[in-house]
């Protein structure tokens, strides 16, 4: 399957679809019963239900972070290999993470077009004729 600005989220199900809506219905139903019951044991439920809700929510912020640190590494790696420098130091990650779906051939017209017009993620990705899909990142 191609990818293209229309189709390039991805979702990761046992985490998205089956994790985190157990954990908001248990924390829903544990806030319930504490309501309901009040007592020590539903007042545990419930901290017990918000750690696991923080928890799922640190460790997508941490994966997303490290894959966020190697596809800089990698857009740095190919920018020194077509222009022979170091990504300008203007980009912020977001639209570096944008202009990972670029080719070759347009990467670093849109560089200069991201740096000098100070273009958006979504306008980055937007501008993109040739998508390069990026298959690894969850």
């Amino acid at each position: 399957m191609s990818q293209n600005y229309e189709n390039h989220k991805r979702f990761y199900p046992p985490f998205h679809f089956f994790a985190v809506p157990l954990t908001v219905i248990g924390l829903c139903f544990s806030i319930y019963s504490c309501i309901a019951i009040p007592n020590i044991i539903t007042g545990l439920l419930v901290l017990a239900f918000f750690l696991i809700a923080i928890i799922a929510v640190m460790a997508r912020m941490f994966a997303l972070k490290a894959q966020d640190r190697a596809a800089r590494a990698e857009e740095n790696l190919r920018y020194y290999m077509l222009a022979g420098s170091a990504l300008p130091n203007e980009l912020s990650i977001s639209q570096i993470l944008a202009l990972r779906f670029a080719g070759d051939e347009e990467f670093l017209p849109l560089v200069d077009q991201a740096v000098n017009n100070k273009l958006s993620p979504t306008e980055i990705k937007k501008s993109i004729k040739n998508w390069r899909g990026d298959f690894h990142r969850i």
